[in-house]
């Protein structure tokens, strides 16, 4: 009574039971008719399995580097107790500040260079360098400083073991961080420089030999053959391929280059990254994903980051700012220095120092002009001294490179009621300095209005005793310093000239008695 219809007389719709076996899934075909999987043409199945082998592979390929980059990354604190005044940066559109460390720990895979109680501590900056990035990208500075610079560090707090460091007067700046991690590095920078570092990248030994070896070797050049035993350094006349242990030595060597001082080998290392700018745009790696995804897997397990970028996205966000950077504007650049009473050690050149820092807080463009009213004005002499000139110590320090000159100096404080004065011979420099310790700083002021310096070139400081003027080349002649010339090959205000940049292919002086 009930009889069965015939279900094949009928198109399912959908609300009754699953279709036969034999009928597969059905498909929608151009003309609004639906066909079954199994009846749709061969190229069709096949097609659409790849299509789904491929987008598995892709999200399983993306979620396996996304893992592997990430367990590779370690992080640290990004200060050690210092205080800062500026909010969080965009790491994709606003300038950035980034201090990039190599550090000379022996541990782990580094023990091939030496024992680990030759680093103490957390190990030194054997590398320091602020990466600049203008908000547009059009400006990358790359500021060295060097590992013998005397600086003030300040107090700071081991974020591992809460140990607090007091503050340290006039101590070397790579010294910085053995003690209280890099985030003391950091706030010793931010100091230093009036600035706030916005992240920070550390990399040891072997991230150099990988990284050289990653790209394929870098090309350098030097003047003469060099053989230095101490960093194992081999290369003949001209240009060469490093990497590996010899593009380390090349970095690291500080015997085989121009008089064999940190500054020589600063050179040699920017030289370096400049080779590998080029190198990196001319391969095309930076717009390569697979290449860039070997070189992130190479730098990371080396790496040592602060969260801010402890991700790979992150780092990649950096990258990508800097991939369509003309090498021409990556800008190479030294903090101006002189040598310090210690000929092994370097202290700022002032005003130079105090002119370039402030040029860079106020642009990533170091030739952009001072805005109008800036320059520090000359302080006045007060018409009614709180002291009785005769009784202040006064010494004046000859760096003119003109025998005698401090005589006739020290005739020009004398005549102004300046009495108590006594002369040295100091080391050449450029530039004339006051300097003065505590509680003298009316003095100092009134010494330097008297030969008409600029309140920039004063600086207080604790090794020496009542007031000091520091006469440099530019006082050679005459009752008052020369005004410091403009520098030749750019409109920068701040006294620095650029080294190089990374467009510049140079070729190092090798040190004569390396």
């Amino acid at each position: 009574m009930f009889g069965r219809e015939h279900s094949s007389s009928h198109e399912p719709d959908g609300s009754g039971p699953a279709p036969y076996p034999d009928q597969g899934k059905l498909i929608a075909t151009s003309s609004g008719r639906r066909l079954s999987f199994r009846r749709a043409p061969r190229w069709f199945r096949a097609v659409t399995a790849l299509v789904s082998v491929l987008l598995v592979g892709a999200v399983a390929f993306g979620g396996y580097w996304a893992w592997r980059l990430q367990s590779n990354i370690v992080t640290s604190d990004l200060s050690a107790g210092g205080q800062r005044s500026e909010g969080a940066v965009n790491d994709s559109t606003d300038r950035l500040q980034v201090l990039v460390l190599g550090t000379d720990t022996r541990s782990g895979a580094n023990g091939q260079y030496g024992t680990e109680d030759q680093s103490s501590g957390y190990g030194q900056s054997d590398v320091m360098m602020l990466l600049d990035i203008s908000a547009d990208n059009s400006h990358v500075n790359v500021i060295s400083l060097p590992r013998d610079l005397l600086v003030d560090v300040p107090a700071c707090t081991d974020k591992k073991t809460n140990q607090k460091y007091p503050e340290q007067k006039d101590a070397q700046i790579n010294s910085a961080m053995a003690q209280a991690g890099i985030g003391c590095a950091v706030d010793t920078v931010n100091k230093l420089t009036g600035l706030e570092v916005d992240h920070f990248m550390m990399a040891d030994f072997n991230a150099v030999k990988e990284l050289s070896n990653a790209v394929g070797g870098v090309e350098v050049c030097v003047s003469d053959a060099v053989d230095d035993p101490d960093s194992g350094l081999r290369l003949p006349k001209g240009t060469s391929q490093v990497q590996g242990d010899q593009a380390l030595a090349f970095l690291r060597t500080r015997h085989g280059f121009a008089n064999g001082g940190d500054l020589g080998r600063i050179k040699a290392q920017q030289a370096f990254l400049g080779s590998l700018t080029r190198k990196l745009k001319s391969d095309g790696t930076l717009g390569n994903p697979q290449k860039m995804l070997t070189i992130a897997d190479t730098v990371t397990k080396n790496l040592t980051v602060d969260s801010g970028i402890a991700s790979a996205p992150a780092l990649l966000t950096i990258a990508n700012r800097l991939k369509n950077i003309d090498p021409a504007n990556v800008n190479f650049i030294t903090v101006p220095t002189v040598p310090a009473a210690d000929p092994n050690r370097l202290s700022l050149d002032e005003p130079a120092a105090s002119n370039f820092f402030a040029g860079l807080r106020r642009s990533a463009d170091l030739t952009q002009p001072a805005p109008a009213g800036t320059e520090s004005a000359p302080p006045t002499v007060p018409s009614a001294p709180a002291y009785d000139k005769s009784l202040q110590p006064i010494t004046v320090a000859n760096g003119t490179n003109v025998a005698g000159r401090s005589t006739a100096i020290a005739a020009t404080l004398t005549s102004a009621g300046f009495t108590k004065v006594n002369r040295v011979q100091g080391p050449p420099r450029t530039q004339t300095m006051v300097y003065f310790s505590s509680g003298f700083a009316d003095v100092a002021a009134d010494v330097a209005a008297l030969v008409g310096l600029p309140a920039s070139s004063v600086q207080q400081v604790t090794n020496v005793q009542g007031v000091q003027l520091y006469a440099g080349e530019d006082f050679a002649t005459g009752d008052k310093p020369a005004p410091a010339p403009a520098p030749a090959n750019s409109g920068d205000s701040s006294g620095t000239v650029v080294a190089q940049t990374a467009q510049d292919q140079t070729c190092q002086a090798a040190n004569p008695a390396g």
